[in-house]
């Protein structure tokens, strides 16, 4: 080992730009390969933390060939019931909620604010709880609480949590009967406050959907039996309201969905559990692979860059007796050393980042203990790359005749510089990748940002007026009172939120079944928004004081249900408008409508400033009038509508950013290999360049010679990056109803970027080399 070190350390030394770029491009490529893969590693083990996962499924319904995530409790307590495989089935509400509460410590109140899930008894049966109170055992009762040992800490210190109260304003005292060991953030069963569902909520009711089932069943491979044991025991007069008819084109079906796979399923309604894509992963590890391949073409360019200011050392120590064997592992290893001293680089580099903006983009923790299988495996390539780096220079520096080496009279193999042309290419092949990759994730952001929604987004703001509903006029008086605000209105959720609208109806209309996603609002709601109505009218204030919802629908809806105003569609139709985008561009519009209906609850204010005005100064007011009105309840979230907009494509937004970081050090590491090669082609052709001074040739004329050369590897590369970056980008676009055209000009700036630089790079090397005297590079060899 002494030898290899202290062989590395004299090359270090004689060859300082050339050790530092080798060990910082190999580095930042094994940083970059780890994050990704441990990004990968946090996506496709997701849900594993639960012992029996491969036997545990969510259960979802079909209907008019559309899939959704909710059941009515009678129809889901039948189907767990079906089955002697199944081992126990759970229900839980369709999301999690906000639960304010108290505590109370030597007479003072403490407020918290804590999401919650309202679950069976049973659903601690069918995941994997580790309690550290109590036990799983202790069937919930609807005035008890399971909490997670985070929570524990946060509300009662090391003090044991079990019998500790927890006050709710509208539920009154809960009793803390367990608390459980964390789950990792890769899991979808979340750290929340688990409370009982009521025996009796629902019981006998066939027309609430609004719970989620999962099974835990005996055997994983008996969950294709499931549907069919659970037809032979259903009985359709236990409903007799409901249409039952299984496997029909029109009818009802189940599908299972394992609980590994929920987290890359994207085909079902009312779903909101943490997605990743599968075609998004494939990008990262593409882009992961390319940049260790790059790296490692590099390295090997660098190595053989070398060979013509090294080959004579090394030749020398043949002449002195050292075996031709014994050279080429000396020079494999220190290969290999350097490849390893780049791996424990990046692991510094790793440590040092995970507490900086770069972690943000990515859900997984840059923990090295977290990862041990990427960090293994990683050091393994890092060997292997230090393995292939050295081997072709330690077979190519021993391969001439020493004596010859020594006169000065080895020369450039044909078929070595095919194999430095080649690996450049693919350099370069990958550079246009993921410049075009980047590129286009890019503008689809700008394509979802700058795309009309059908309604006035600019300068809203949003906030949950729940706590001061029975204060709302006075609300509402105070923000008119303010000169920047323009106007208040109110929805029962914030539109374009999600990939899914939270309420839906199905009901028979015309001789057809007709499904709508609905969303209720106040009776100001769609001319404060800007939104337009082509048939019709809007809605008035006396609609509030009629005993049905009036409902106004979206094109879509007129269209596919051929519905005209006036028609009891569910409830009357008094208008129509234009389709807009009341949820992410992920999905395509479907038939939805406005609902004014009286005494249903429309919780989220819109709040408009008025242009020119200041709204940081607007959204301050905003905070200080729900302050006043609720001084107790310091929890309201109050936002720009455009950061709602921002949070829903926080994905999208981080992966730009990952792919573009790594395209420049992609970029990075690729000219640098292009630097090393342009150095072993000017150094070994020194002599060439000098004849041809000598014979008339200019300066310009010997940079265009080997800008030439350079020239036609980029187009050969240009030419087959395109297809492939295509073929990722149109997959990737995949995942969005509504996406950016595949703009032609966007190939053409990639060759432009990677060309120009190139090219400077190329000229900047070959125009010091030309300068030299003529004289001197004749008897350089």
């Amino acid at each position: 080992m002494k030898p290899i070190i202290r062989n590395f350390l004299s090359v270090a030394r004689r060859f300082k730009l050339a050790a530092t770029l080798n060990v910082m491009g190999l580095s930042v490529a094994f940083t970059a390969f780890m994050i990704i893969m441990m990004q990968v590693d946090y996506d496709y083990s997701f849900d594993k933390c639960h012992k029996d996962y491969k036997k545990i499924f969510r259960v979802e319904l079909t209907k008019n060939s559309a899939t959704q995530t909710l059941f009515s409790r009678p129809l889901a307590e039948l189907f767990i019931a079906s089955s002697p495989q199944i081992v126990a089935g759970a229900l839980t509400n369709y999301s999690e909620e906000e639960t304010y509460f108290h505590i109370e410590n030597e007479g003072e109140r403490h407020y918290f604010k804590e999401n919650s899930l309202i679950v069976t008894p049973e659903f601690f049966d069918v995941f994997t709880f580790d309690f550290v109170e109590g036990a799983k055992e202790h069937r919930l009762s609807p005035t008890e609480v399971f909490i997670p040992l985070s929570l524990s800490r946060k509300l009662f210190g090391k003090e044991p949590a079990v019998g500790k109260q927890l006050i709710h304003s509208n539920w009154g005292m809960q009793t803390v009967m367990g608390v459980y060991r964390d789950f990792p953030a890769n899991s979808s069963v979340n750290n929340l406050m688990y409370f009982a569902m009521h025996p009796f909520e629902n019981k006998q009711v066939w027309s609430s959907y609004n719970y989620k089932v999962f099974i835990r069943i005996n055997k994983a491979s008996n969950a294709s039996v499931l549907f069919e044991n659970f037809k032979r025991n259903f009985d359709p007069n236990v409903a007799p309201d409901r249409d039952f008819e299984w496997d029909e084109p029109e009818g009802n079906r189940l599908r299972l969905t394992a609980l590994q796979d929920i987290h890359f399923v994207r085909d079902v309604k009312w779903d909101n559990t943490p997605k990743a894509s599968e075609q998004t992963l494939m990008i990262l590890l593409a882009i992961a692979l390319l940049i260790i391949v790059i790296a490692a073409i590099n390295f090997t360019n660098f190595s053989t860059a070398l060979t013509p200011v090294r080959i004579k050392s090394i030749n020398t120590r043949r002449v002195i007796g050292e075996r031709r064997r014994s050279l080429r592992l000396s020079i494999v290893f220190e290969a290999i050393f350097i490849s390893v001293l780049s791996f424990c680089v990046a692991l510094c580099l790793i440590m040092l980042f995970k507490d900086t903006p770069l972690a943000s983009l990515v859900d997984a923790t840059l923990s090295i203990t977290a990862h041990p299988l990427v960090v293994g495996g990683t050091a393994l390539i890092a060997i292997l790359t230090g393995l292939f780096a050295g081997s072709y220079p330690a077979h190519y520096m021993t391969s001439f005749s020493p004596a010859l080496v020594l006169k000065g009279s080895f020369g450039l193999s044909p078929k070595g510089k095919k194999m430095r042309n080649t690996l450049i290419g693919i350099q370069f092949a990958a550079s246009f990748a993921l410049i075009i990759c980047a590129s286009f994730i890019y503008l689809q952001n700008v394509f979802v940002k700058n795309s009309p929604l059908g309604y006035d987004k600019e300068a809203l703001i949003t906030v949950n007026i729940e706590k001061i509903r029975d204060k709302r006029d006075v609300f509402v008086d105070k923000l008119k009172a303010y000169p920047g605000i323009k106007d208040v209105t109110f929805g029962r959720y914030i539109i374009s939120s999600s990939d899914d609208p939270r309420q839906g109806f199905g009901f028979d209309f015309k001789g057809e079944r007709v499904y709508m996603h609905a969303i209720a609002v106040h009776h100001t709601f769609l001319k404060v928004m800007g939104i337009e109505i082509t048939e019709g009218r809007d809605f008035r204030e006396e609609d509030t004081d009629l005993p049905n919802a009036v409902w106004i629908i979206n094109e879509t809806a007129r269209k596919k249900y051929n519905v005209e105003t006036g028609d009891i569609f569910q409830y009357e139709v008094i208008g129509i408008m234009p389709d807009l985008k009341y949820a992410s561009f992920r999905v395509a519009v479907e038939p939805m409508a406005f609902h004014v209906r009286n005494g249903y609850p429309t919780d989220y204010a819109y709040i408009q400033v008025k242009a020119g005005a200041d709204k940081r100064a607007a959204l301050s007011h905003v905070r200080s009038t729900i302050s006043e009105l609720e001084p107790n309840y310091p929890f309201f979230e109050i936002s720009f509508f455009d950061e709602v907009l921002q949070r829903l494509y926080e994905k999208e937004n981080a992966l730009f950013t990952l792919i573009s970081l790594f395209s420049l050090i992609a970029i990075f590491i690729s000219i640098s290999g292009v630097f090393g090669l342009v150095v072993f082609d000017s150094e070994c052709r020194r002599k060439e360049i000098g004849i041809r001074k000598v014979f008339g040739s200019s300066t310009s004329g010997i940079i265009i010679m080997f800008n030439k050369v350079y020239f036609r590897i980029l187009m050969i590369s240009f030419v087959f990056a395109v297809p492939f970056a295509w073929l990722i980008v149109n997959r990737w676009l995949q995942n969005f109803a509504y996406k950016t055209p595949m703009y032609w000009w966007v190939y053409l700036l990639a060759f432009t970027v990677v060309g120009l630089i190139t090219f400077c790079t190329v000229t900047f090397q070959n125009w010091r080399v030309a300068n030299d005297n003529p004289v001197n590079s004749i008897k350089a060899e």
